[in-house]
């Protein structure tokens, strides 16, 4: 099915595990500065949306001639760029959303950009952080990781404890326990397959998968 990836601006450590994500027919949002990323890569973004205060005169001409949609917003708005495209992308009939480049650098950054998952208008779609190293997400009832054998799984309570939590095919597994969001139980799994599934009662569980190298 064919997937929004928004890309965000901030860090891309890795471009060529980026490339090896993108299909070809991914709808690519650019959010402000994050349309520099896509066009990095040869690419050019279907939709650039924010406030455009880190996009040049010549990153506006590049767009413009290729008659890339722009939506602009006053620098003085209540939204990050990111919100605004992710915003934008739930509107659009698409049930899976990847995000690229939106953590590291600020932490204040890193950290807003998670809480907009939680969301309950992102709840109905498959969003997920993605940079070709790590994977994050939320699972509010089931999810599963797809990975190898090593890749590490870490599970984080948000906002709270998470109660009835379940998984299969990780090293260390839980049988309905609880996570309490001050310990760190849940951080440093490790697969033993290709797949891990995991299933909470209540809550709202963190996971971050980091891909073996």
């Amino acid at each position: 099915m064919p997937r929004i990836v928004i890309f965000a601006n901030g860090l891309m450590p890795e471009p060529e595990r980026v490339r090896a994500l993108l299909r070809p027919d991914d709808f690519l949002i650019g959010a402000d500065g994050g349309a520099r990323h896509i066009m990095s890569l040869g690419l050019l973004p279907n939709f650039v949306i924010g406030d455009l205060d880190s996009l040049t005169e010549d990153d506006m001409y590049e767009l413009g001639s290729a008659d890339v949609r722009v939506d602009q917003y006053p620098a003085d708005k209540d939204e990050t760029d990111l919100e605004l495209a992710i915003k934008y992308a739930l509107q659009l009939d698409f049930t899976s959303i990847v995000i690229i480049a939106a953590l590291g650098g600020r932490t204040d950054q890193a950290l807003g950009n998670i809480s907009l998952l939680t969301d309950l208008a992102a709840s109905n779609a498959d969003i997920r952080f993605d940079d070709g190293v790590e994977e994050m997400f939320f699972c509010r009832n089931q999810a599963q990781v797809k990975g190898r054998s090593a890749d590490l799984v870490s599970l984080i309570p948000w906002g709270g404890d998470v109660s009835g939590v379940v998984t299969t095919g990780l090293k260390w597994t839980l049988r309905g326990e609880t996570l309490f969001s001050y310990k760190t139980r849940g951080i440093s799994n490790e697969m033993i397959d290709g797949t891990a599934t995991v299933q909470v009662q209540s809550g709202l569980l963190l996971i971050v998968h980091r891909r073996a190298d």
